[in-house]
């Protein structure tokens, strides 16, 4: 039986490393996004909104150089078993990663709007939510680039706990535009915020399923740990 030549394995090996490289890359960026749009929400500040804004063509033009190579690469090394499943997962993680960063500049572009309103309420219950999906979101780039299948599983399971925070502030918010109709418009911009954090954690997620199926062979549970009712729910105005 024939050996491929060394100098190919080694080729192999440099591609699927560079591949793992654009992944990192395109993680740190969008990570950085998140962190921008969150400092732009909550402190109002209009240079880390355009930063996030203008960092999403990165993202974008990192996403098209991995499609591109992940194509070249089933087409010229037949890769199988786990090398085969993490090439196409590297796939499923950027097509996650662009719409965070998408999400991410949606953020930064209403945070600018809201910057023209005055608000009576505090931003305290987002804050704390853009933070968890802060620490969810560099979990799993860290667990992308470690090829950690237990912190994979870490931020599978505190996907619940970000809904929960959400449909706190969904109540809340919807609680003050029934009390005040001057807070309608700002408030219904402060529940796009708080919806798309929310899918940047469902995409953490996403993500989180991804690189275990990719590490392991097995797939989690089809049922996560979810809970976003809030479009169900009833609020009360304040007595």
């Amino acid at each position: 039986m024939s050996k491929t030549p060394e100098h190919l394995v080694k080729s192999y090996d440099q591609e699927l490393k560079h591949l793992q490289g654009l992944i990192t890359d395109m993680g740190g960026i969008v990570e950085s996004q998140v962190a921008l749009a969150a400092q732009a929400v909550v402190h109002r500040d209009a240079a880390a909104a355009a930063k996030a804004i203008e960092d999403d063509r990165k993202v974008d033009a990192l996403e098209h150089e991995v499609e591109r190579f992940v194509i070249r690469l089933l087409a010229l090394r037949q890769p199988m078993a786990g090398d085969l499943r993490h090439i196409v997962a590297a796939l499923k993680i950027t097509g996650d990663l662009e719409r965070i960063g998408d999400y991410a500049a949606n953020v930064a572009k209403r945070s600018i709007v809201l910057g023209q309103f005055a608000l009576p309420f505090s931003l305290a219950g987002l804050a704390h939510m853009a933070q968890l999906v802060q620490e969810n979101l560099k979990t799993i780039i860290d667990a992308v680039g470690e090829r950690d299948a237990e912190k994979a599983v870490e931020v599978w399971r505190s996907d619940q706990a970000v809904d929960d925070i959400y449909n706190t502030i969904f109540r809340e918010l919807i609680t003050y535009m029934m009390e005040d109709p001057r807070d309608i418009t700002p408030c219904t911009h402060l529940l796009f915020i708080a919806k798309n954090l929310e899918r940047i954690g469902d995409h953490a997620t996403n993500i989180a399923e991804t690189i275990h199926y990719a590490v392991t062979g097995e797939a989690l549970p089809d049922i996560r740990p979810k809970g976003d009712t809030s479009a169900y729910a009833v609020v009360r105005p304040k007595e």
